[in-house]
């Protein structure tokens, strides 16, 4: 090879070594140098998150008196935070007084027992003896309907034990005429069922009388009943001393 022939082959040479020096991996323990990374994450978000919606706890239980519903009983808190109006819905003794009242059953005027907490309640309502002792003739079952600390109480149902209401169950929808049926112990017993509209306590529909009696006896009976919506089923038997002594109350939906 000639002087100028190995000159060109040198600089051929070197510019290939130069090359694979630039395009090749990089030395071992090492990383070449790169520039910072751009983040292409969003920044922050300066908006607040929303707020948790708030919502009126549902009621548990069949509204039966004296409110027909929640929309009722708000009207009249409503009243009474203005102007103290019927200040007895605060009164557990004083609303199951007055559903017994309402539903038409007589001499039912004073409270037996009391067993009240923050948001149900259960009282004794009955009568008095001949000899002056009081009885009972149910424990009504009462529940806030509402919110707040002067939520009025309601009426639901009652805690039965001598006289039962179990059919229809509780809150299921029925279409008249309907079975109603429960137990007695008693003798000589004579059965009225009633049918009372939700909230007015307005008599839908009725039964008489059914005799009944024995240790804890099976009792049942059809009843009819107009309209539609929440009522107040009420099974009632008297007529040894007092006209009405012992009473049992469910609810149901009609239509």
């Amino acid at each position: 090879m000639t002087g100028v022939g190995r000159a060109l082959g040198a600089l051929v040479l070197g510019s290939l070594l130069v090359l694979a020096g630039c395009t090749g991996s990089p030395p071992p323990g090492g990383t070449p140098a790169t520039s910072p990374a751009t983040s292409t994450a969003p920044p922050p978000s300066t908006v607040p998150p929303a707020a948790t919606p708030t919502t009126t706890p549902t009621f548990r239980f069949q509204a039966l008196w004296p409110f027909a519903d929640e929309a009722e009983a708000a009207r009249w808190q409503s009243a009474y935070r203005e102007g103290g109006h019927q200040p007895w819905h605060l009164d557990p003794g004083d609303t199951a007084l007055g559903f017994a009242g309402a539903l038409g059953l007589t001499g039912i005027d004073r409270v037996t027992s009391t067993e009240a907490g923050a948001d149900e309640a259960w009282i004794g309502v009955g009568f008095a003896l001949p000899d002056g002792r009081p009885t009972t003739a149910a424990v009504v079952h009462l529940a806030r309907l509402g919110t707040g600390t002067d939520a009025p109480w309601e009426a639901v149902g009652t805690r039965d034990t001598d006289l039962t209401l179990d059919i229809p169950a509780y809150g299921v929808r029925v279409s008249a005429p309907f079975t109603v049926g429960g137990q007695i112990t008693g003798v000589d017993e004579s059965l009225r069922v009633q049918v009372r509209a939700a909230g007015t306590a307005a008599l839908l529909g009725q039964a008489c009388c059914l005799p009944a009696g024995g240790e804890r006896r099976r009792w049942s009976t059809t009843v009819g009943a107009s309209g539609r919506g929440t009522a107040t089923v009420v099974v009632s038997t008297g007529g040894h001393v007092a006209d009405v002594e012992r009473f049992a109350v469910t609810a149901v939906l009609l239509g």
